[in-house]
């Protein structure tokens, strides 16, 4: 490494491997922030400007996406749709970045459905979307029979191309009535090839959602789970276990522009935030060629820690009380899951703890 007017840069004889590790992080990076926007400019520049055969194909596309519309709220793209994006080797290398490592602690029922509660959040779930979003850290190997679904915005359904990026995850809506279509049925045949038979089924939520990512600072761990109590409401609905699940290390990936509580720039965010439903936070991270500053994510190891499942029984219409009492079971156990492993993948684990507001 050298040091140039105090940026540090990286040495010339990094190998390949890591090149395109660092390219897949990078192009992670940049889908996510600007993928959307640049799927209706575009799809609006080709309905303009462009030939009569890129008018027609666009339109052609629009009638599907039309057709196409509740699939996020119908379990997604099936299994088989998804298998060759998962298994792609891009994958391998974004998941090898960082790296990501998935730590089952239990055995899960390959027959049963599971609602999967994962934090904290981080600026983009590099972690969660790596882990069960991908083929990457070879979640199927270590969950075997089950599928995956992690549920996203609204938002990112509704961009033209950049939502066949997102469909192609197997995401799903973050709507209650998309989590209840998820958790009450099981994959069918035609969601897995003869040779890798699904039979139950993992919904994976970002519990704390857009507005955790603003409490994202390295080596802290600031989560919102007090007042978000829809996910327990789910589960007893549909009787189905709550997985807590803990990404360490996915708050290290990036610092943030200062924003402190009531400055016109939290303002600014959170009112963009409530406009369009994504937190837009100034990242601090790091450049292809130097290790600065930028906004490709730090190479820092995460490892999602999976929790035992907290039983819950299915109720049609839970009560406020019942609520509560499985919400604070689940944070019990939630509390208990991050104190029993910090000490194995935290550094400073003995002055961090788990900070819980909303």
């Amino acid at each position: 490494m050298k040091k140039v007017l105090g940026v540090e840069f990286a040495p010339l004889s990094v190998p390949l491997e890591r090149r395109m590790q660092t390219l897949a992080a990078a192009a992670w990076f940049y889908c996510g922030v600007f993928g959307g926007p640049i799927g209706w400019l575009v799809t609006l520049l080709g309905l303009l400007l462009g030939p009569n055969w890129l008018r027609l194909l666009l339109v052609g596309y629009l009638v599907f996406v039309y057709l196409d519309w509740d699939t996020r709220l119908r379990g997604g793209r099936s299994k088989r749709w998804c298998t060759w994006f998962r298994n792609l080797a891009w994958w391998r290398y974004f998941c090898a970045y960082f790296p990501i490592r998935i730590v089952k602690t239990v055995d899960l029922d390959p027959k049963r459905n599971y609602l999967f509660c994962s934090f904290p959040h981080g600026l983009l779930c590099s972690g969660a979307t790596g882990a069960f979003g991908t083929n990457g850290a070879d979640c199927p190997k270590i969950f075997p029979g089950l599928d995956f679904r992690i549920l996203t915005l609204e938002q990112h359904f509704k961009p033209p191309l950049y939502r066949e990026y997102v469909c192609s995850f197997g995401a799903c809506s973050c709507d209650e009535g998309s989590m209840n279509y998820l958790l009450s049925t099981k994959p069918t045949e035609r969601d897995g090839p003869t040779e890798d038979p699904v039979q139950g089924r993992i919904v994976v939520i970002m519990v704390g959602g857009a507005s955790e990512a603003f409490k994202c600072k390295p080596n802290t761990y600031s989560i919102l789970v007090k007042r978000r109590k829809g996910f327990v409401r789910v589960a007893l609905k549909n009787g189905t276990p709550l997985v807590p699940v803990f990404s360490f290390g996915e708050t290290d990936l990036y610092n943030q522009m200062s924003s402190p509580e009531g400055s016109l720039v939290r303002r600014t965010q959170e009112f963009l935030k409530k406009a369009t439903g994504v937190a837009p936070i100034l990242p601090i991270g790091r450049g292809f060629f130097q290790y600065s500053f930028g906004l490709v994510p730090r190479r820092k190891p995460i490892h999602i820690v999976v929790g035992a499942p907290l039983e819950i029984p299915k109720i049609e219409k839970p009560t406020a009380e019942q609520i509560d009492e499985y919400h604070s079971k689940f944070v019990e156990k939630l509390v208990e899951l991050f104190e029993t492993h910090k000490s194995k993948y935290v550094r400073d684990h003995e002055n961090t703890f788990l900070i819980m507001d909303d």
